[in-house]
């Protein structure tokens, strides 16, 4: 049976991974670097700034539901030095391989529409830049390796980042 990853193994990854991104870099840009509400739009705040709130608070969701996801199906933690011991295809991940990168994203992308930033906006493109990369010539071979067939089945039929379908049925990616 497989052990499963501990709430400090959890916590610890969350706070050096998605916490760091979200709320530690962005803290340390809008306090040495200028910003302006909303873009400095004054029509458009309210609306700039709710929208923002939505995106962060649907990213934070989709966050926990992934990390909740890694930790319960798969047996490990978000973090690549103790990740998940089993292929995690359902919830979030029925719809997009890599929900939780797009959490972040997500949030980040909040983030750059409140603060009217450009060191936010440049770190929310070099994230998501990087990542694009990490993902396609790192990760998916890795999984590709541990894995096997299920994975390049998972990989064939759900789209990397962001949903191609939002009703997907599970017939669709499980043999």
């Amino acid at each position: 049976m497989k052990k499963q990853a501990s709430l400090l193994s959890h916590l610890v990854a969350i706070l050096l991974l998605p916490f760091n991104v979200t709320v530690i870099i962005p803290a340390l840009l809008l306090y040495f670097f200028s910003y302006d509400l909303g873009w400095g739009i004054q029509g458009m705040l309210y609306v700039l700034l709710s929208i923002g709130v939505i995106a962060i608070s649907g990213g934070l969701i989709l966050l926990a539901l992934t990390i909740r996801q890694f930790a319960t199906r798969g047996k490990g933690t978000l973090a690549p030095w103790d990740p998940p011991r089993n292929l995690v295809v359902d919830g979030p991940y029925t719809y997009t391989r890599n929900p939780m990168i797009s959490a972040v994203i997500i949030i980040l992308f909040g983030k750059v529409i409140i603060f009217g930033s450009i060191p936010i906006l440049l770190w929310f493109l070099y994230f998501t830049v990087i990542n694009i990369i990490y993902i396609k010539y790192k990760e998916e071979p890795s999984l590709e390796r541990i894995f096997g067939e299920d994975y390049l089945l998972y990989k064939n039929s759900v789209p990397r980042l962001f949903p191609g379908k939002i009703f997907r049925r599970k017939k669709d990616i499980y043999r």
